[in-house]
């Protein structure tokens, strides 16, 4: 597997990495905690050294598993978590809050205990608390950093004048948001903010949530715990609206001999040498699919032919449902 940089932070990881947040639920069923033990080996086998985790992920389930899992090959991997919202640790169910600067290094002690680590390589704020200034949170995970609890500060789903003014007070190693070939509104600015600091940039869902792989149809459904149930853009007439992108997608991906899940991951990989997509699976065959997109190249021809695809069709129906984009900072 190929290394990428994560802009100039110097931190160097498998240009595609893994996204562990359905290996304890989320879309559809909770798949068997060994067997994602075992993919998670798999991943690193195949050289993946990027994973991504948090502790809202399965209520702290998806750190002790991803901790549990990677024990064995300590600083062969880089581990990225995230804190943002106040979880009971008991009920290990979320309190209706957002923590605030003084219990970051609480909220880091926990994550530490439950990755088994005495370092956390890559520490997100996963939502920004709009109720306190970014400068604040920036300046608590600075004071981590001091202390040897943490090496690198990222930020998900914040908007761009939030990364500089974070920026500012300690250097933002990576920046985590959707996007992909249905949702590129980072273009217009979160990567020019990017570039210009030299921050890299980590995007979730470079899949769609699996739209891209062309899995999904018009006849698809959704269970009700599967997130994509409450999804706008997966349902009805949007749905069927946007299927014309994928359609496309596939045709490309037959004329290239390879899968459409692929063309979506090498299309991103194209776009910045910083870039590192983290898909997520629960399936053996797909995690070897997600990865040889790191060997796939496309022409100029092909990049211009899916940029103007995706351009032209306006993609129907939100992203997230509007409670869960309000919490973002876009």
């Amino acid at each position: 597997m190929q290394k990428r940089p994560l802009g100039t932070s110097g931190l160097e990881v498998s240009a595609i990495g893994l996204g562990c947040m359905t290996m304890t639920g989320g879309y559809s069923t909770t798949p068997d905690r060994q067997e994602m033990i075992s993919l998670l080996h798999q991943a690193v086998d195949l050289g993946v050294t990027f994973f991504d985790t948090a502790e809202i992920y399965g209520f702290h389930a998806n750190e002790e598993l991803v901790g549990d899992a990677l024990a064995p090959y300590g600083d062969q991997v880089v581990i990225a978590t995230k804190f943002a919202q106040d979880i009971d640790p008991v009920e290990r169910k979320p309190r209706d809050r957002m923590l605030g600067p003084s219990e970051i290094a609480g909220a880091v002690e926990g994550s530490l205990q439950r990755l088994g680590l005495e370092v956390i390589d890559l520490y997100y704020q996963h939502r920004v608390n709009p109720d306190v200034p970014i400068e604040e949170m920036a300046g608590a995970v600075k004071d981590l950093v001091d202390a040897g609890k943490v090496r690198h500060f990222g930020m998900s789903e914040a908007a761009a004048d939030t990364i500089r003014r974070a920026h500012a007070v300690q250097p933002v190693a990576a920046v985590q948001s959707e996007y992909n070939l249905w949702w590129r509104r980072p273009e217009t600015d979160i990567l020019t903010v990017c570039a210009e600091l030299g921050i890299g940039f980590v995007p979730f869902s470079p899949l769609g949530k699996g739209f891209l792989t062309g899995t999904v149809d018009s006849s698809t459904s959704f269970a009700a715990n599967d997130l994509r149930a409450q999804i706008p853009r997966f349902a009805g007439e949007a749905l069927e609206h946007n299927l014309a992108l994928v359609a496309e997608v596939k045709e490309i991906a037959r004329a290239k001999g390879t899968t459409p899940g692929q063309i979506a991951l090498a299309w991103l990989l194209a776009q910045q040498p910083w870039i590192v997509p983290i898909p997520g699976t629960t399936k053996s065959h797909r995690l070897e699919e997600n990865l040889a997109a790191a060997d796939v190249v496309l022409t100029e021809t092909e990049l211009t032919q899916l940029d103007e695809l995706s351009s032209k069709i306006d993609i129907q129906g939100g992203r997230y449902p509007d409670a869960l984009e309000a919490q973002t900072n876009l």
